[in-house]
């Protein structure tokens, strides 16, 4: 089943710990909403992005968007990178909102200096509060495709066909990024963002909240 974003303007918080790629994967679903003829408008926050701190980013886009920010409980989609960080940001979510929540574990430094206690079970969390989640190991995905930096792809794959365009738009978006690489590195994120793509589908047909 394929669920569209049926706003006039579209929200996306995309949220992780730095070195996830949370700001290369809000540029090109802002590049794909632009190749559309959407205004987009994006914003980010990362705290020691470089050493891993939690990283969160803002994308609004439709017909004309006056600013980036997302107000909580406004969201369409949370699109969480690392699983801990979706759970802490969904009061952004609509009440109909979604969240696609990467599971590989990746503990942000506030929790190793006290600043926080990493939930036992964050999708269950985030399921308890009502929320409608589509959960899945991106993490896995890409060190199985050869290389943990496909795990923004992977996510990327799972959104795709959350959106209100056709995926193959955004994957062509991902795609042209690598253009100039060698063809093998294409190839590598083409079959990184198909298997976000289905790895979403078949968790949202698993899911005990699913519509």
């Amino acid at each position: 089943m394929t669920t569209r974003c049926k706003y006039d303007t579209t929200n996306i918080l995309v949220v992780g710990t730095g070195g996830q790629g949370v700001m290369t994967a809000t540029e090109i679903l802002a590049e794909a909403a632009i190749a559309l003829g959407h205004d987009a408008k994006k914003t980010e926050v990362a705290g020691m992005a470089q050493r891993g701190g939690v990283v969160s980013s803002h994308l609004r886009f439709g017909q004309k968007v006056l600013s980036p920010q997302i107000s909580p409980g406004t969201a369409d989609v949370l699109l969480g990178f690392e699983a801990a960080e979706a759970m802490r940001w969904r009061h952004m979510l609509r009440p109909d909102g979604l969240v696609l929540m990467n599971t590989g574990r990746l503990v942000p430094p506030i929790v190793e200096l006290g600043l926080y206690d990493y939930p036992d079970d964050p999708v269950a969390e985030v399921r308890a509060a009502g929320t409608h989640v589509v959960s899945f190991d991106a993490s896995a995905i890409a060190l199985e495709l050869g290389e943990i930096r496909l795990g923004n792809t992977v996510m990327l794959g799972a959104i795709a066909d959350h959106l209100p365009f056709p995926a193959e738009v955004l994957e062509q978006c991902v795609l042209q990024r690598f253009a100039h690489k060698k063809p093998e590195i294409v190839d590598m994120n083409r079959r990184a963002f198909a298997a976000g793509r289905a790895a979403a589908a078949e968790a949202l047909r698993a899911a005990p909240d699913a519509a």
